[in-house]
């Protein structure tokens, strides 16, 4: 994880704890047969089980220790209506200018964005301009295809 705090709601963050422990527990457990399944095939410089199971176990410890540290380090935000300015958790509803079409998106940790779930990282190019605006502000942000105007029609 990088230096940037890591902000996380309380759900992404028993999801991350779950995940961990699941690694733990089970998946730790499942490579460490699949290992020894892999010795027992004989020489270990030509055997690609063995190999595949030490890449897969160095993928796992690799995820346990950075979930082990963004848990620790994590800050929970919880949705606050701060006078509806927008900030961490709150839902935006904006437009782009010259266009009908709304769009609706959580502004979120960037642990947790997800452009599918309409989840946006307050670090994102858009994520940033969308914070500390309220209802009905107008904005611009650089894009690679240039500069994008909006407009917030609603902040929840």
């Amino acid at each position: 994880m990088n230096d940037i705090q890591a902000f996380l709601t309380a759900e992404k963050f028993d999801e991350l704890k779950k995940e961990l422990d699941h690694l733990k527990t089970v998946r730790r457990k499942e490579v460490a047969e699949s290992l020894e399944y892999a010795r027992s095939l004989g020489d270990l410089s030509e055997n690609a089980e063995y190999q595949e199971a030490r890449d897969m176990q160095a993928a796992i410890e690799e995820r346990i220790s950075y979930l082990e540290k963004t848990i620790k380090e994590a800050k929970i935000v919880a949705h606050e209506k701060k006078g509806g300015v927008i900030g961490l958790s709150s839902v935006v509803t904006i437009q782009k200018d010259k266009e009908k079409e709304e769009r609706v998106y959580t502004i979120v940790g960037s642990d947790e964005a997800n452009i599918h779930d309409k989840k946006l990282s307050y670090l994102s190019p858009l994520g940033e301009a969308l914070m500390g605006k309220t209802k009905g502000d107008d904005f611009m942000f650089e894009t690679p295809a240039g500069k994008m105007k909006y407009k917030v029609l609603k902040v929840e």
